[in-house]
């Protein structure tokens, strides 16, 4: 990671609806503190800060707007004033909401991502960061993925699905590197 000015951040969906039950074992309990370790960096630098909250159409999620305290953000990466949040009910952080306009208006050209669920709104924003040209970064010890049964009724570790996730997205769409490789990077800017 070479970088001539600092990355946005973008904390995607961090919200204490994803403790419930219904998303199935999960992997990398350790991202929370992880991301907090980014924001931390970026507040000190007083760089940006860019929040997604997901807001489910379906009823039976944890993530639906009419539950409160599950759409609320987890209390380790809550946002600070003057920090950007985009509510979106898609899996993309682009689709729906002014992030790309906010990137183009204020110049930034690189982002840096972390959040849940690796399978869902982290592979799909990372992948259409890439595509709409930003050069992208994904921490991967800064998300985190849930357990899942495929078309066949086969399930799928949470592990398994991180590994093949961050398998498809490194080269193609984005640069895998953890928290304390950012963090190196930074530092010796």
């Amino acid at each position: 990671m070479n970088l001539m000015e600092l990355p946005a951040l973008f904390v995607l969906d961090v919200q204490k609806g994803f403790d419930d039950p219904y998303w199935g074992k999960r992997n990398n309990h350790e991202a929370e503190g992880n991301i907090a370790r980014l924001l931390t960096e970026w507040r000190n630098r007083k760089g940006h800060v860019i929040y997604t909250k997901h807001l489910s159409l379906d009823p039976a999620s944890p993530l639906h707007h009419r539950n409160p305290l599950g759409t609320e953000f987890k209390e380790v990466v809550k946002p600070v004033d003057g920090e950007v949040v985009y509510t979106k009910n898609v899996n993309s952080g682009f689709i729906g909401t002014e992030l790309e306009s906010y990137l183009k208006q204020n110049q930034i050209k690189t982002v840096v991502i972390t959040g849940l669920s690796t399978q869902h709104c982290v592979s799909t924003t990372t992948r259409m960061s890439a595509n709409l040209g930003f050069n992208t970064f994904l921490v991967s010890d800064a998300i985190a993925a849930f357990e899942i049964t495929d078309h066949m009724g086969v399930l799928h570790s949470a592990d398994s699905i991180q590994a093949h996730e961050l398998a498809t997205l490194q080269k193609e769409f984005a640069t895998i590197m953890t928290t304390d490789e950012i963090i190196t990077q930074l530092n010796v800017q």
